[in-house]
């Protein structure tokens, strides 16, 4: 349809103006008629189309008559194009309803005919079915890194999305109430420390955090402050003070949001990261501090409830303060990429702070869901490090040797015990690795054999070496 412009438009309308210029003309005429004394040039100042004298009223008469024909002209065009507009609305109005279901039948066959060979009715299906086995399904799932992907939110959405996974964790121990007399007459729970966790995972009543194991160790009462201000006991599903990890659980209704972990594999020196948790205690809850990743795979030497250990950790300038122990490390992503654990203090020592890697805690908290500890090779000795017990011990040693692990207890049903082992022996080598320090003999036992392997032991008893053959069994958890 093409639409005309304003002019063209007015001039296919009936002018009513002129029609009703036309019938004062009629009158005025009609008055000139019944009026000779009104002059020529009167009548030509209302309509100068025609002229009238003054006694010529055949004139008149037949101008009258020819009038009312036009009119009658007039008239008879408007109800003819009237009656021909009527029915062409009528038509249009019964061609656009046959066009309407026209089109509906046409758009119903093109989606009948386009529908089976796309994939909705397969994603529908798909989707039905993966509701009924989610909910039907009670087993915990493992937790895995999840690919790390760029990041459409600003910051600041990061951190606020995340931070809602992010609970306090205040550990309480039992503490004997003396009378002055120095009698014990009751105990009672006194706070003794706290810390930071990260809710990583939702599974039906039952909600999982991940900390630090030195966070909760020795508590009698651990409690959980959530980020809405709510409160809740957990309870403590496993620990592993060897690597410092624990996981716990609590009731999933305080749960509203979890954290994903990322692939700490893909970190490089220079990457952004950012640390939250609770410094100093709950009052600064949820804080958020910006750094950079200084260095991955460090190995720092911590000493643990377990003995020491060699632990690999991502290094960050991120401040770290106590309280952010078992707090979240995150990418811009909001990825959990490690696990904020500790942190260089010294004088004049700044920015070295230090997280368990995602890859690294990952299996370790699987197991600790599965079975509660972590199931390592058992030798079953108590080791001290040559270096650092009297002199005495070692006197019967060759000159040149400085290195090596003294046996100072041994567990009468051990593997080592069914070796032969004996307090005061010194381990050397195993497998024909040298051992330096007890660090050394854990990191090789726990990485470089498994649970019924059998080890040669290089070990010098009374100045003598000797060889002493173990087969690890698992039957403790280290």
């Amino acid at each position: 349809m093409e639409f005309k412009n304003e002019n063209e438009f007015e001039q296919n309308q009936p002018n009513s103006q002129e029609e009703t210029g036309n019938t004062k003309n009629e009158e005025l005429l009609l008055n000139n008629h019944s009026d000779d004394s009104k002059t020529e040039e009167q009548v030509n100042s209302v309509d100068a189309t025609f002229t009238v004298r003054s006694n010529d009223s055949e004139v008149v008469q037949e101008r009258m008559e020819s009038a009312d024909s036009e009119e009658k002209a007039a008239s008879s065009v408007r109800e003819q194009t009237r009656s021909n507009s009527q029915s062409e609305t009528k038509k249009w109005k019964g061609k656009g309803f046959v066009s309407t279901i026209a089109a509906g039948v046409i758009g119903s066959v093109l989606t009948l005919a386009v529908l089976p060979h796309t994939d909705y009715l397969k994603n529908y299906y798909q989707n039905t079915d993966n509701q009924v086995a989610s909910t039907t399904s009670a087993s915990v799932k493992p937790v895995t890194a999840k690919p790390t992907m760029a990041s459409t939110n600003s910051i600041a959405d990061t951190v606020e999305k995340i931070s809602k996974a992010i609970v306090g964790v205040v550990n309480y121990q039992q503490q004997q109430n003396n009378d002055p007399w120095g009698n014990s007459n009751s105990a009672q729970n006194v706070q003794a420390g706290s810390g930071s966790g990260v809710i990583f995972q939702k599974n039906n009543d039952i909600a999982y955090i991940v900390t630090n194991n030195h966070v909760v160790e020795g508590a009698s009462k651990l409690e959980i402050s959530l980020f809405d201000g709510q409160k809740t006991t957990a309870e403590v599903v496993g620990t592993d003070a060897l690597t410092d990890l624990a996981v716990l659980k609590i009731d999933a209704k305080y749960v509203t949001a979890t954290a994903d972990f990322g692939d700490s594999s893909t970190l490089r020196p220079g990457d952004q990261v950012y640390a939250i948790g609770n410094p100093l205690g709950l009052d600064l809850s949820r804080t958020v501090t910006q750094g950079i990743v200084s260095a991955t795979e460090r190995s720092i030497s911590v000493t643990t409830s377990a003995g020491n250990w060699d632990t690999n950790v991502i290094q960050t300038d991120a401040a770290i303060n106590p309280g952010n122990s078992g707090g979240a490390l995150i990418n811009p992503q909001g990825q959990v990429i490690g696990i904020n654990s500790l942190k260089i203090s010294e004088s004049g020592v700044e920015g070295l702070g230090f997280a368990i890697p995602s890859n690294d805690l990952i299996p370790i908290v699987n197991q600790l869901i599965k079975s509660g500890k972590i199931d390592r090779p058992y030798l079953g000795v108590g080791l001290a490090d040559l270096d650092q017990v009297p002199q005495m011990y070692s006197q019967n040693l060759p000159e040149n040797m400085k290195k090596g692990v003294l046996v100072m207890n041994i567990d009468p049903n051990s593997a080592a015990a069914q070796a032969g082992f004996q307090p005061k022996d010194v381990i050397v080598s195993m497998n024909g690795t040298e051992i330096a320090n007890s660090a050394e003999l854990r990191k090789f036992l726990y990485t470089k054999v498994k649970t019924g392997d059998t080890i040669k032991f290089e070990v010098y008893r009374d100045g003598k070496q000797m060889t002493l053959t173990a087969k690890l069994s698992n039957n403790k958890g280290a």
